[in-house]
């Protein structure tokens, strides 16, 4: 029952994370520039600025940038929360 109940939150994580990821994709792709080629340019303000992000550790970001990640985590706590104490039945 257990590997069962591993495998369905795996798979629900999974889930919300390529929700997470394609997200991410279709914004990053609204701020590039296509090419003629088909490829992408990522403008040099938005590439200096996620360098000094993904630089940062997470206690020295800003507080905006601290609630979007925390925003993000939001997604899967109800996944794990259910993991951890699951709902009650009703009797």
């Amino acid at each position: 029952m257990l590997d069962h109940t591993k495998e369905t939150v795996l798979e629900e994580l999974a889930s919300v994370e390529h929700e997470r990821w394609s997200h991410w994709q279709r914004y990053l792709h609204s701020q590039c520039v296509r090419n003629d080629d088909g490829s992408l340019t990522i403008p040099p303000e938005l590439v200096r600025r996620w360098e000094v992000q993904m630089s940062t550790p997470y206690s020295e970001l800003s507080e905006q940038e601290k609630e979007s990640d925390r925003e993000q985590v939001r997604r899967y706590l109800p996944i794990i929360s259910n993991m951890i104490e699951p709902p009650a039945e009703n009797p």
